[in-house]
């Protein structure tokens, strides 16, 4: 089974390979009582996008060893689609959704990290 932080950064990885914008890491594990370690925010600029994006993950997750998400969730429509990985929860949202629920500003005391968009 693939560790936290090799998962991290097959996620980013795959996020990247897909041209992800705004990628958001938020490590959690120095707060108690969370629902998992880590939270990978990001944003695609279409339903396509965002759908090739959360697609992506799942490829390049289990290539790396980590197996299928416990969940997928929106990927009918492609709006906001979460993954959950046990201790990696990734969350790809289009523009205005992404905006509008903020979630990674919910984890206030979470330390970000702010990934440069690499195109």
């Amino acid at each position: 089974m693939l560790d936290t932080e090799k998962m991290v950064d097959a996620i980013v990885k795959a996020l990247q390979d897909k041209k992800g914008s705004r990628i958001t890491i938020a490590n959690l594990t120095e707060l108690e009582e969370t629902i998992c370690k880590y939270f990978i925010v990001c944003t695609g600029n279409s339903p396509n996008q965002v759908a090739a994006l959360a697609r992506n993950v799942d490829d390049e997750v289990r290539k790396a060893g980590g197996g299928h998400p416990a969940g997928i969730v929106g990927l009918q429509h492609a709006i906001w689609v979460a993954m959950d990985y046990g201790d990696v929860m990734v969350h790809v949202f289009l523009p205005e959704e992404r905006e509008f629920y903020d979630l990674e500003h919910l984890w206030e005391d979470a330390m970000l990290t702010e990934l440069p968009d690499e195109y």
